[in-house]
């Protein structure tokens, strides 16, 4: 039965990758596999012709789980599933997909593993250093030998502030690794690569699976500050953890879904993945017309500070978060100018007819819908836009589907716009 499901699954994907923008548009005006019927709204006054708005759970918890791989915490990333949504629909196998805003590379991930080639860019340094290692990962074996064959022992002071999340010796093991790290340069190897990796995700969060005491989840970084009235609050002092141990069991669970098929994919399009460490506006090392298909999400004005987020990785990785130029863009007209910037840059490296899923979210609490911004910026650069798609999930009927609004304060639902070079 499992072997018929899994031939029935690639049947469907074949189906979705050759079907192109018009099967794709009557794929969401029939699509009910959740149990609910697409609501479809027309927005006008925006773009150059009245724009389709599908409303619908697209895609949801409840599909099959994604990869293990992807399982690296990372501020404001979306969900696996989806890149995979348009990937599936809007490309061919070894088809360049591209992400400028890739963050942990989930883009770039789903696509290797659906057999697709891949480049990516990030300002911040921390993006690559997160993904590399998983589009070309070692065995458990070689990981476990190298780990074992590491110095962990630590006679120098260690960073008392820090103090506030770990346990003496848990950080004189920490304050040993990121040494070792430190010193390699640029003599390491993808084992050295993965451990880096790992040992920087495991470095705080809200389980027994961290390095750290109790506090937020590792995509975010508290200051020593406001830890220090959680521990006072929690009655908490930081325990003693075995760092080895956290990453093999952290390691042992990123691997836990490779197949024969992903170990392939992963060697022929993973290995050769183009990692870019800059901004996006300029990107001259990605040809013109070689990119079929980009899935991004950008910066959302205000609504995160990526720098104060990762400070306590990026001190684990040797690298100054207050150097790293991120954009933090408060006024939307200015976020705005900033977008039509990058959208001249991907029309110079789509190929004729290759899309762009432009994942906009919600800002302040619905207020603002960054996707009406997003379509005079990308018009003016070239595209035309083929619909926006709105994924709600937990969906209740609404009087104004373009509306559809948040019962809490953040983002339950995805807003992409899709556009295409003319």
């Amino acid at each position: 039965m499992l072997g018929s499901n899994l031939k029935l699954f690639k049947e469907m994907e074949v189906q979705y990758y050759t079907r192109g923008v018009e099967g794709f548009l009557k794929d969401l005006e029939t699509f009910q596999e959740f149990g609910t019927k697409t609501q479809i709204e027309m927005l006008q006054g925006i773009g150059v012709n009245p724009i389709p708005i599908f409303i619908n759970e697209f895609w949801t918890s409840k599909q099959r789980a994604a990869h293990s791989l992807h399982e690296v915490s990372y501020r404001a990333c979306f969900k696996p599933q989806l890149p995979r949504f348009f990937i599936q629909r809007l490309t061919e196998p070894k088809d360049l997909v591209y992400d400028p805003f890739m963050g942990r590379g989930t883009t770039l991930l789903e696509g290797v593993l659906l057999g697709r080639n891949v480049a990516g860019c990030d300002i911040n340094p921390l993006s690559a250093l997160l993904i590399s290692p998983r589009l070309n990962p070692p065995v458990y074996n070689e990981i476990r030998e190298r780990l074992n064959q590491i110095n962990l022992s630590w006679k120098n002071t260690v960073p008392e502030e820090l103090l506030v999340f770990y346990h003496p010796d848990t950080l004189k093991r920490i304050c040993a690794l990121r040494d070792y790290f430190l010193n390699l340069k640029k003599n390491h190897d993808r084992i050295d690569l993965w451990l880096r990796m790992v040992a920087t995700n495991r470095l705080t969060g809200h389980s027994r699976g961290f390095f750290s005491v109790y506090t937020l989840p590792p995509n975010q970084a508290l200051t020593i500050d406001r830890q220090k009235l959680i521990n006072q609050t929690r009655n908490q002092i930081p325990d003693k953890r075995d760092v080895p141990e956290l990453i093999l069991r952290k390691t042992k669970s990123l691997l836990s879904k490779l197949t024969r098929e992903d170990e392939s994919h992963l060697e022929q399009f993973g290995s050769k993945a183009k990692l870019l460490t800059q901004s996006c506006e300029n990107t001259e090392i990605i040809p013109n017309n070689s990119v079929s298909l980009v899935v991004t999400s950008p910066p959302f004005l205000d609504t995160v500070d990526y720098a104060t987020d990762n400070w306590l990785r990026c001190w684990f990785n040797g690298i100054d978060a207050k150097k790293i130029p991120i954009w933090f863009i408060k006024r939307v007209e200015d976020w705005q100018k900033q977008m039509a910037v990058v959208f001249k840059e991907l029309y110079r490296i789509l190929k004729p007819g290759g899309y762009v899923a432009f994942e906009v979210g919600e800002v302040r609490s619905g207020k603002v819908k960054l996707e009406e911004f997003v379509i005079p910026a990308s018009e003016g650069a070239g595209f035309s836009t083929i619909f926006v798609l709105i994924n709600y999930q937990q969906f209740t009927k609404t009087s104004n589907c373009w509306g559809v609004s948040n019962l809490k304060k953040g983002t339950n639902t995805n807003r992409v716009v899709l556009m295409q070079k003319n």
